[in-house]
C-alpha cells in the first residue's frame, strides 16, 4: 500500500512535468498538456478527499480503542502506538506534568514497531516541548535543521532532528503534558493537517490518561488503605495477645516509629494522682515530660503538634540550635479513651517535617492502642489488688491458726476431764466448740490454698499415682458420715485403670471435697457413685449422686469464690463457698479440667480429668 506522503510527492513531480510541457509546447500538444493538467488537478482533489477520509477513519478506530485499559502504563503505550499509527512518525514520546514540581516526566517512549525505546534513543527537542507547554498550542516544523526557530538549538543540531510535531495534552482546561513525534530521516513529514488531527486525538487521549491516572491513584490509595488496615489488624492481635503493660507500650511505640518513619519516640503517662507527666517508654524513659512538647490547651481534641525536638535522645538538654530547628521535627498526639487522655505519644526525626499521612497513621494507631493500654493498666491494677489481698489472707491465715489451735486443744482437755468432771450439757458445748473450730480450720486452709495458688507459691509434688486405690481409701475415710445418713456408696471402676500424674495429697483433697459435697447434699438413704474411665490422654473421674441437684443459674456460678445457692435446702448445710473453687484451681494446676451436669431435684454429677502418667 502506497503511503499518502508518496501520493503527494508523485503528484508534485507530475505537476512540474506538465507545467514544463505547457511552457514548451503549442498547438495540439499544448491542448493535450492542458487537458492532462485539468485531469491531474481533479485526481489531486479526489486523492486529498480520500486521504482525509482514511485519516478520519483511522482517528475513529484508534479513538474507539482508546481507554480500553484503566492501567496507566498500558494506557500510555496505547496512546503512543495510536499516535504513531496516525502520523506515520518514526517514534513518539509522551510526557506528563508533575503538579508538585512543575517538571515534565517522560512516561512513554515508543517506535513505529510498537516497542519501548532504549535510553540512548530518547533524544528530543526540549525547546519545542517547552514552547508547546508555554503557549498551550501545537507546533509543527517540516525541517528543524533549516527552521529559524530551532536550527541553532543544541538538541536539534546534536541529534539531527528534522520533522517534528508536538501538541499539548489538556486535563480540566490546563496543560497536563505533551505528545511529541518526530522523524530524524525525512523532512516535511508533518503538516498543519496532521497537527490538527493530532490535537483532536490528544483531547480524547488526555481524558483517557486522566481517567487511568485517577484510577491508578485510587487503586494505589485503596491498596495502601487495605495494607494499613491489615497492619492495624495485626497490631490489634499483637496488642491483645497478652496483658503485659510494658509489652503493650513497647509494641505501640515500635509501630509508631515504623509507621511514621521516625527515628525515635516516647510514650508519657501520669504517675498515680500526680499531675506530672513521665515518660514510660522510649527515649528518655523515666524522665519528666517537658510540657512544651505537648499541643497547647487551645488545640482541639486529637490535635497533633509538629515542632523541633530538643535532643536526639529525647531528653530535655536545653534549647535547640537554629540549625537543629530547621532539620528536626516532632509529632505529638494524645491517646484518648472515652474522652479522657490516658497517655501521650510522640515521634521525632532529623530531616523534613512529618507529612499529614504520618499524622493520620499515628492518630489511628493511638485509637487502637488506647483500648489495649487501658485494659493492661486496669489488669495491672487488678493484679496488684489481688496480690495485696493474697498477702493479707496469708498473714491473717497464719495469725488465726495459732488461737484456733489453742481453742481446740483446751476444749479437748476440758472434754476428757483434765480440769474436773464434765456434765452432759458441758460436753455438748465443748463438742460444738470443736466442730466450729474444725470449720474454721477448713476455711483457713482453703483461703491459704487460694492465696498460694494465685501468687504462684503452691508447690506441687507430681508423681504417678494409682487412682483406684486413692479413690477407695479416701471414700473409706468418709464412710462414718456416709453411714450416718444411711447412704450407699458404689464404685464403677474398670479392672485396669492407668496411673495418673498428680500430687497425691492434692488428689485426696479434691476427692474429699467432691465426696463430702455429695454426702452433704444427698438426703438420707440416697446413693453416691464413684466412676472412672480411661481416655487416650487422661482419665475421667465422676462423682454422681441423686440428691438436691442444681438449677442452671446455680451451675453457672458454682466454681466462683464464696458462691452459695439461694436454695433453702442448700443454705441449711454449713459451708463457705470455697471448696469447689479450690478444687477447680487444684485440678487445673495438675493439668486437668472440671465440670458438672445437674438437674434440680434429680441429683448432680461432678466430673474432672487427670493426665495419664507416661
Amino acid at each position: 500500500m502506497v503511503e499518502p506522503t508518496s501520493h503527494k510527492e508523485n503528484l508534485r513531480a507530475l505537476r512540474q512535468a506538465i507545467e514544463t510541457l505547457l511552457n514548451r509546447s503549442d498547438g495540439p500538444l499544448a491542448a493535450v498538456a492542458k487537458e492532462a493538467k485539468a485531469r491531474l488537478e481533479l485526481l489531486a482533489v479526489r486523492l486529498a478527499s480520500r486521504d482525509e477520509q482514511d485519516r478520519l477513519a483511522a482517528l475513529y478506530h484508534v479513538s474507539r480503542a482508546l481507554g480500553s485499559s484503566l492501567q496507566l502504563d498500558q494506557a500510555l503505550n496505547q496512546v503512543m502506538d495510536a499516535v504513531i499509527q496516525l502520523t506515520g512518525a518514526e517514534r513518539g514520546f509522551l510526557m506528563l506534568l508533575d503538579r508538585e514540581t512543575g517538571e515534565l516526566d517522560l512516561q512513554a517512549a515508543r517506535n513505529f514497531e510498537r516497542k519501548n525505546l532504549d535510553r540512548e534513543d530518547m533524544q528530543v527537542s526540549r525547546t519545542v516541548i517547552k514552547e508547546v507547554v508555554r503557549t498551550g498550542e501545537g507546533l509543527v516544523t517540516t525541517n528543524a535543521q533549516t527552521d529559524a526557530r530551532f536550527a541553532q538549538q543544541p538538541s536539534v543540531m546534536r541529534y539531527a532532528l528534522r520533522s517534528i510535531l508536538c501538541v499539548p495534552l489538556r486535563a480540566r482546561g490546563e496543560v497536563s503534558g505533551v505528545i511529541y513525534v518526530d522523524n530524524t530521516v525525512k523532512a516535511a513529514l508533518f503538516s498543519e493537517r496532521e497537527r490538527e488531527m493530532l490535537e483532536a486525538f490528544a483531547a480524547q487521549a488526555a481524558v483517557a490518561l486522566e481517567n487511568a491516572r485517577l484510577y491508578t491513584r485510587t487503586d494505589t490509595a485503596l491498596a495502601e488503605r487495605v495494607a494499613e488496615l491489615e497492619t492495624l489488624q495485626r497490631l490489634d492481635r499483637e496488642l491483645n495477645a497478652g496483658l503485659d503493660f510494658e509489652r503493650v507500650l513497647d509494641l505501640t511505640l515500635d509501630w509508631a516509629v515504623r509507621g511514621t518513619q521516625a527515628e525515635s519516640g516516647w510514650i508519657a503517662m501520669r504517675s498515680g494522682d500526680s499531675q506530672t507527666m513521665s515518660i514510660v517508654a522510649g527515649a528518655g524513659k523515666g524522665a519528666a515530660l517537658d510540657p512544651t512538647w505537648l499541643p497547647s490547651a487551645a488545640a482541639p481534641p486529637g490535635a497533633a503538634r509538629r515542632m523541633p525536638f530538643l535532643g536526639r535522645n529525647g531528653s530535655a538538654d536545653g534549647p535547640p540550635s537554629r540549625t537543629h530547628e530547621t532539620t528536626s521535627a516532632r509529632l505529638t498526639l494524645p491517646v484518648r479513651r472515652e474522652e479522657e487522655t490516658i497517655a501521650w505519644i510522640g515521634v521525632q526525626r532529623d530531616g523534613k517535617p512529618f507529612a499529614p499521612d504520618a499524622e493520620a497513621f499515628l492518630q489511628r494507631l493511638a485509637e487502637h492502642a488506647a483500648v489495649a493500654i487501658e485494659n493492661t493498666r486496669l489488669y495491672q491494677a487488678v493484679q496488684q489488688a489481688n496480690l495485696a489481698k493474697s498477702q493479707f489472707i496469708s498473714v491473717v491465715s497464719h495469725e488465726i491458726k495459732i488461737p484456733m489451735t489453742s481453742i481446740r486443744g483446751y476444749a479437748d482437755l476440758i472434754r476428757i476431764g483434765t480440769a474436773g468432771p464434765v456434765s452432759d450439757q458441758q460436753s455438748q458445748f465443748l463438742e460444738a466448740i470443736r466442730n466450729n473450730v474444725d470449720r474454721m480450720a477448713t476455711l483457713v486452709s482453703d483461703l491459704s490454698d487460694i492465696s498460694r495458688i494465685e501468687t504462684g507459691r503452691l508447690r506441687m509434688d507430681l508423681s504417678a499415682v494409682a487412682l483406684d486405690r486413692y479413690l477407695r481409701e479416701t471414700a473409706s475415710g468418709l464412710m462414718p458420715q456416709i453411714e450416718a445418713k444411711r447412704q450407699s456408696l458404689l464404685f464403677e471402676l474398670p479392672e485396669a485403670l492407668p496411673a495418673v500424674w498428680v500430687d497425691p495429697a492434692r488428689l485426696v483433697q479434691v476427692l474429699t471435697n467432691l465426696l463430702s459435697n455429695a454426702n452433704k447434699y444427698t438426703p438420707e438413704g440416697g446413693e453416691i457413685t464413684a466412676c472412672a474411665s480411661p481416655q487416650p490422654e487422661f482419665v475421667k473421674v465422676s462423682i454422681r449422686d441423686n440428691g438436691l441437684g442444681m438449677s442452671p443459674e446455680d451451675q453457672a456460678g458454682l466454681f466462683r469464690q464464696f458462691f452459695r445457692s439461694e436454695n433453702p435446702a442448700v443454705r441449711e448445710q454449713a459451708g463457705w463457698g470455697l471448696g469447689l473453687n479450690v478444687t477447680r484451681l487444684l485440678i487445673q494446676r495438675m493439668g486437668g479440667e472440671i465440670g458438672v451436669q445437674s438437674e434440680l431435684g434429680k441429683g448432680s454429677t461432678f466430673w474432672f480429668t487427670l493426665p495419664i502418667a507416661r
